[in-house]
């Protein structure tokens, strides 16, 4: 394995290796499952010095076939024999001359997480161009195992990634979240239903981070961490509503057995169990848009009792339509390619769908926290002591990674959760660095009609403000306390002080919550 790794650093073969050897065009149109270009661009007269980075480009990304011969140059330690002894390709012979086939899909990832910028290959089944480009057609196989798509990238970026002693993977999939919390946490567990994927995840484990140890367990779901408990536990869960008892084809990978969005609830209420206190859970999920049923209030109950933070961020809302075209079409499943198999399964799906009389299927990820001891256990210990709950949805354009701004929410909830609305204002805060102040005139009056708080990193906050909240922000210089601040501003406005801050007090917590204000010297 380490000879597999030396020549792969070597090669050239990297994200950023691989856009600079296709330019541009080509890869993006790669980035959309088009391949065409990207053949055009690792033909065998590729430039000298890129030669290695496209036998292996063509072979594992585009399912072609490659000669023993370019594939000795491009891994000179490992060898076309290496591959084939590793199960990652077949030979028709041992003539430099023969060609040699992928038997898996390796590819390069890239990312920065907390402790800075990795490149690593990781080894799946072969996607979809790959498996057309070695003469495969139809859907794809359930037991499919899916290498690192858009779902694993957001989960990867949303992840809270301070120091952790033990950490859960659910669902490991091909093991890129474990392989990630082995840079941040001492110990790893990930957990899989497919002893394929746990395959795999063990290969690129032993590939990328062989320094490091992850546990790899069979069974569904929560049940092989039973009675253990994580500091932080991340899932990218089968979360996929699909048509139960219709004959459509269940992948493992993105289909759990449930029906409906009841694989995410139940996941939802059951992981608080595994939680130590302070530790968090993050997973993504879909949840249903249920005619006469508001949708955050539907989820907001599935946390509801639990004694946990928890925090839904809704990204996106798909119809009955748009939903079973994409999962369809993750599916290997095209009208062009299935014919009347298609429209079959199409309709299974908007069958199942209107049968619970689902509007729209949402897409976000979800936060929880057990709280530390003293801080929010009993949803009754009076008040800001409550677990923090937020649903919200946010459409709009955020700057990933984002779990640096996850974590400071997180942080900054402690910070103000037993401070009463009097203590709140007695501390001194100060602008973030990144908020800027957005006023709209109405042509030919004075006076601003809108007047929007905006931060420039995470999640990009729009805060609306009146003259009051603009004005207390202003003058938070980290001197003032924001009870000073409220007195000057009482005596300007002519306005009772009690009153204004029982106004302020309030927005002034969510500023805090949000990053918008932060305490002196952060």
């Amino acid at each position: 394995m380490s000879a597999l790794h030396e020549d792969l650093e070597a090669s050239g073969w990297t994200v950023d290796g691989v856009r600079e050897l296709l330019g541009p065009v080509a890869a993006d149109a790669l980035d959309r499952e088009q391949a065409v270009p990207a053949l055009l661009a690792t033909a065998p007269d590729t430039p000298a010095g890129r030669e290695r980075a496209a036998a292996l480009l063509r072979l594992f990304q585009l399912g072609r076939r490659v000669p023993r011969a370019a594939l000795d140059r491009a891994l000179p330690r490992l060898g076309s024999r290496g591959l084939v002894a590793l199960g990652l390709a077949t030979a028709a012979g041992e003539d430099a001359s023969d060609e040699v086939r992928s038997a898996v899909e390796l590819a390069p990832y890239a990312a920065v997480d907390a402790e800075g910028a990795l490149d690593w290959w990781l080894a799946s089944d072969p996607t979809e161009v790959a498996r057309a480009g070695a003469g495969h057609s139809g859907a794809l196989p359930a037991e499919h195992v899916l290498g690192v798509g858009g779902a694993s990238r957001t989960l990867a970026q949303i992840t809270v990634r301070s120091p952790r002693e033990a950490v859960l993977d659910v669902g490991t999939g091909c093991g890129i979240q474990a392989l990630h919390a082995t840079r941040h946490a001492s110990r790893v567990v990930g957990t899989d239903i497919d002893a394929r994927a746990l395959a795999f995840a063990r290969f690129n484990a032993a590939l990328n981070t062989p320094d490091a140890v992850v546990e790899l367990r069979r069974g569904s779901m929560l049940e092989p961490v039973a009675g253990e408990r994580f500091d932080l536990v991340v899932s990218n869960p089968p979360f996929v509503i699909t048509p139960r008892g219709s004959g459509l084809t269940e992948f493992t990978y993105r289909d759990g057995g449930a029906a409906g969005d009841d694989l995410v609830r139940d996941l939802v209420r059951s992981v608080g169990d595994l939680l130590a206190p302070g530790g968090v859970a993050q997973l993504l999920g879909n949840w249903e848009h249920r005619r006469g049923e508001a949708w955050d209030e539907r989820v907001r109950s599935w946390v509801a009792g639990l004694g946990l933070d928890a925090w839904v961020v809704q990204r996106e809302v798909q119809d009955p339509a748009e939903y079973a075209e994409l999962w369809l079409r993750d599916g290997g499943q095209t009208p062009e390619r299935s014919g009347d198999a298609y429209a079959r399964a199409y309709e299974a799906w908007l069958a199942d769908l209107a049968s619970r009389d689902v509007e729209g299927v949402g897409f976000g990820f979800v936060t929880l926290r057990r709280p530390r001891a003293g801080a929010g256990a009993d949803p009754g210990a009076g008040p800001g002591l409550a677990p923090w709950v937020r649903v919200e949805e946010v459409t709009g354009t955020v700057h990933q990674p984002l779990g640096g701004a996850i974590a400071d929410v997180l942080a900054a909830v402690d910070a103000v959760r037993g401070l009463s609305d009097a203590e709140l204002l007695a501390r001194a805060w100060v602008v973030a660095g990144d908020v800027t102040e957005e006023r709209f005139h109405t042509p030919g009056e004075g006076s601003p009609s809108v007047i929007l708080l905006r931060s420039g990193g995470g999640f990009s906050r729009a805060v609306r403000a009146d003259t009051a909240l603009a004005a207390f922000v202003g003058a938070s210089d980290g001197e003032l306390t924001g009870a000073q601040i409220v007195a000057a501003l009482a005596a300007l406005l002519e306005a009772p002080a009690d009153a204004l801050a029982a106004e302020l007090a309030p927005q002034v917590r969510g500023l805090v919550v949000d990053g918008l204000l932060l305490p002196p010297g952060v």
